[in-house]
């Protein structure tokens, strides 16, 4: 199950660019983790290039504005790309009369493109960015919406694959579970975040502009979510450190204490082989 460190110090001279989660890893949607930002700040210092790289349905100055809210410093990375970044270049390819499923502040997704607003029985593409309400909603209501979509064949654009997130202590509803039950239902998903590669050659392109002449096989990518970035990373062939504090902890720790054995059980059953691991960035 890879070498478990105590600080990404211990690794950080095999690696010349970081691609870091940030739901989980750097903030849990509450506030910063103090260890983790401070662990990147030395990373830069010492050479690597950061690129924060996340499904935030929303675009890199926006997840920046947040970011810094919650009390991650600039710092702490060069650039940020988000699935938002590289699933607009999705809705602009898509037919325009659009049913938007999303929060408020989701909005700026779709801003400057080129897109109508439709209501669910009239639109010919869906964008979802997360659900209308998710600390009340479930994808389940939304079944009976999606159900007539799906059989209209409406392609589903999902702006952010993961599944759960955790905010606080709770663990909330994401666009990419309302994506699977559209799958379920059988319709048409598109999704361009992690784990699929267009984010990772995004992440990539950017990190050739700030390492130039970097090889692949000195990139790190830094998460917590088996589905996203776990299974991301090791398909693009990348060195994976897994954070086993977060999204999937409840599976092997109690506490702060990890249950090796059951860690060990859990990443098997994954199929997952990280390279490293450790309870929480630091």
């Amino acid at each position: 199950m890879g070498a478990r460190i105590s600080s990404l110090r211990d690794i950080a001279g095999r690696y010349d660019v970081i691609l870091c989660d940030v739901w989980g890893v750097m903030h849990n949607g509450v506030k910063a983790f103090g260890a983790a930002c401070e662990a990147l700040v030395e990373a830069r210092q010492n050479g690597a290039a950061v690129v924060m790289l996340t499904n935030a349905p929303r675009p890199a100055a926006n997840v920046a504005v947040q970011m810094r809210g919650l009390g991650v410093p600039d710092a702490a990375y060069d650039r940020i790309v988000t699935s938002g970044d590289v699933t607009r270049a999705l809705i602009a390819d898509a037919a325009r009369k659009v049913y938007f499923i999303g929060a408020e502040r989701d909005l700026p997704l779709i801003e400057g493109l080129d897109v109508e607003l439709s209501a669910s029985d009239d639109a010919k593409t869906i964008v979802c960015a997360g659900l209308f309400d998710d600390t009340t909603e479930t994808p389940e209501d939304y079944r009976y919406t999606l159900m007539g979509l799906a059989k209209r064949k409406v392609p589903f654009i999902c702006a952010n694959p993961d599944l759960v997130v955790e905010r606080g202590d709770k663990l909330i509803p994401c666009a990419g579970a309302v994506a699977k039950l559209y799958e379920e239902l059988g319709g048409e998903t598109l999704i361009a975040g992690k784990p699929y590669p267009a984010i990772y050659r995004a992440a990539l392109s950017v990190a050739k502009a700030l390492k130039p002449g970097f090889q692949q096989a000195r990139v790190l990518a830094v998460g917590d979510g088996m589905p996203t970035d776990v299974r991301g990373a090791q398909d693009f062939g990348l060195d994976l450190l897994y954070i086993s504090g977060g999204i999937h902890s409840r599976a092997y720790m109690t506490g702060e204490r990890t249950d090796e054995a059951k860690l060990a059980a859990f990443l098997k059953a994954e199929g997952a082989t990280p390279a490293w691991w450790m309870p929480h960035l630091a």
